[in-house]
Formats: C-alpha cells, structure tokens, sequence
C-alpha cells in the first residue's frame, strides 16, 4: 500500500483532475438515486461506495449503497469530518485525502458533490483507480498464480534452512561426542552452515515479503534489487568464513599451499568491491 500511495501521490493533481471532470459530467446524481447509481458503478469501476447526506447537519440520510448490495446501519452517521480538509471548488465538488474507510477496510478517497441541500458522497478504491489509469499493473488471475508459486517456493526455501541449521548442529555434535575431537574444521564447517542457512532463510523472508504479502506493482521499482543485495552479502560472510578457515588449515599443514588462500581471498574481495559498486550505481539510479 505505501507503494500505491507514492505512486497516488506523484500523479494526485492528474487523478483529481480526472474524477471532478468526470463526476460532473455525470449530470444530477440525484436522479440516478432511484436506480441505485448502478450507470455510475459502470463508469467508475474503482467506485465502491456512494452515500448521500443533508448539507445543513452532515448527518448521512441515505444507505450505504455498494457495487452488490446496500446497508442501512450508516444512517444517521454525522460525516463532517470528511469536508474537514476539502474545499468545493466552483463547480460544488471537493475531494478528501486518502483515508481507510471504515466500510470496506481499503484506502479510498472520496468526491463529495453538492446537490439540491444534498452532499453526495462517492469513495474510489485507489488501487482499482491506479490500475484504470495505467499507473499500476495487476493481473488478477497472473497475480494469484504468481503469489501462490512465491508462497510455496519461500515456504521450501524455509524448511530447507531449517534443515541446514539442523545439520550444522549435528555436525558439530557429532564431531565432538563420537569423534571425541575438537578441531578447527569441526567449529568452522557449522559455521557455514549456519551461514548458508541464514542466507536461504533470509532470501525466502524476503521473497514472501515482497511478492506475497507487499506485492510490488510499480513499473519503476527498485525493491527487486535488495533481494540480490541482501543474498549476496550473506553469501560473501559465508565465503570470507570459508577462506579464514583454509588459512588455519594451510598454517597448520603445510605454507606452500597458501597461495590458494589468497587466491580464494582475492576472489572474494572481487566479489565486495562489485557488489559495492552495484549498490552505488543503483542508489545513484534511484
């Protein structure tokens, strides 16, 4: 939702431009009270909920009349505080800022118009409305289908890890009951391990967060990039254990091997000052 009000926020001035041009082409919204505004839900599809109140009181006189269905429970509610902060323009309409409606549960503006000692009230679902716009894209059915395969992948992923913490610990478990020795390789394996088990374990939280439960739709997102940033560090803490460990082992077997230590340091050294300049170009980018 952040994401959907950044990208509300970027192009307010066009979306209000849009809903007051087109609400007031809609003529007297009273005369289509009677048939329940069902041609006002067919232009506006992000449209959820119309309701009218009394201009003098701001108490609501009429149901709550939705897409599907109506309800008569919010009669009588007083609606001031909507119009707290909006101001009619010329032509009798005014615009909210967005705000959680208490009758759906999601983020909506409302365009209140000012009809015959009326102020009718029209809340637009701004996810829907960024959609219609071509300011977002969302696929419903790809959208499923791709959420799904996400949830299933990151839920493995996470089991997997899981199976890698385990076997760091009886790893060393083993090495220092049955073997009956303590040595470095027998602390260091289990560290990686652990390591690589975090690495998968905090790559599949962040797959679940950004593709299944704050799905990315902006075309413009750079969210996608700390998915790569955030695996890649944990995979160089792994790989920078893994050479400290062949130092010890080269400096208590035999010098003359060293040379791969450094090698395999150098290796890794390459891989910081890339990711280093990956991070910075795509800061710098956005």
């Amino acid at each position: 939702m952040q994401e959907f009000m950044s990208t509300y926020k970027e192009n307010v001035k066009d979306i209000e431009n849009f809903l007051i041009e087109t609400v007031f082409n809609l003529g007297n919204l009273e005369e289509r009270e009677s048939e329940d505004f069902k041609k006002v839900f067919k232009v506006f599809p992000s449209l959820e909920l119309i309701y009218a109140c009394d201009e003098s009181t701001m108490l609501q006189t009429s149901e709550n009349i939705y897409r599907n269905k109506k309800s008569k429970s919010p009669i009588g509610r007083n609606r001031d505080y909507l119009l707290s902060k909006a101001e009619f323009n010329d032509s009798n309409l005014a615009i909210t800022k967005p705000y959680i409606s208490s009758a759906t549960g999601d983020t909506c503006i409302t365009v209140a118009k000012k009809e015959n000692d009326k102020i009718y009230f029209l809340d637009f679902n701004i996810s829907i409305l960024l959609q219609r716009l071509g300011l977002i894209e969302i696929h419903s059915g790809f959208n499923f289908v791709s959420k799904s395969f996400y949830f299933l992948t990151a839920n493995i992923m996470m089991i997997l890890a899981l199976f890698t913490i385990g076997y760091s610990v009886y790893e060393f478990g083993h090495s220092l009951l049955f073997k009956g020795e303590l040595s470095i390789e027998a602390i260091f394996k289990p560290v990686i391990a652990l390591t690589l088990g975090l690495a998968i374990f905090d790559l599949a939280k962040t797959v679940f967060a950004q593709e299944v439960v704050f799905k990315s739709y902006s075309k413009n997102s750079t969210e996608e990039y700390k998915v790569l940033t955030k695996f890649s560090i944990t995979i160089i803490i792994a790989l920078l254990i893994e050479s400290l460990m062949v130092v010890f082992k080269i400096a208590i077997d035999d010098y003359s091997h060293m040379i791969h230590a450094f090698y395999l340091i150098g290796g890794v050294s390459v891989l910081i000052l890339t990711l280093g300049m990956f991070i910075y170009f795509t800061k710098k980018k956005g």
